[in-house]
């Protein structure tokens, strides 16, 4: 395994359906990134907080600033996964998650994607509420 998961790490099951797969039969390269997403979204809302609800009182989301994937092995249709999270680095106003997607032991996908805090208003940097900023923390 090339990122064995910390113990604070955070992760989902997510089932592969068939609009998840391309004509090979596998699932398409790109859904891995919505994975990812779905991964950061839930964990938003077990921290408490969904994003509607950040933007709408603190004024602030998060923009996806850069990504980078390795793809190990494939999914398949009907197999259930594992997508996780743990916090790879933490500044002010950015967050670099690790990722991760596994069936059973075996790890599929691994990746880096680099999150931005922005005025939702301006779309300029703005900090990471400091309620959020330590449940980050922890998942370091």
């Amino acid at each position: 395994m090339k990122y064995p998961p910390k113990s604070n790490a955070f992760s989902i099951p997510v089932r592969v359906y068939y609009e998840d797969t391309d004509a090979g039969g596998v699932v398409y390269y790109a859904n891995y990134l919505k994975f990812f997403e779905r991964c950061r979204s839930e964990w938003m809302r077990f921290a408490g907080h969904d994003q509607s609800q950040l933007a709408s009182d603190a004024g602030v989301g998060f923009v996806a600033r850069k990504v980078s994937c390795e793809y190990l092995k494939p999914a398949r249709l009907d197999d259930q996964l594992t997508v996780g999270l743990e916090v790879e680095k933490l500044t002010k106003v950015r967050v670099i998650f690790r990722q991760h997607v596994r069936c059973g032991d075996e790890e599929l996908v691994t990746g880096s994607v680099e999150i931005a805090c922005v005025n939702m208003a301006t779309m300029k940097p703005a900090p990471i509420p400091e309620f959020l900023h330590c449940k980050l923390e922890a998942l370091k």
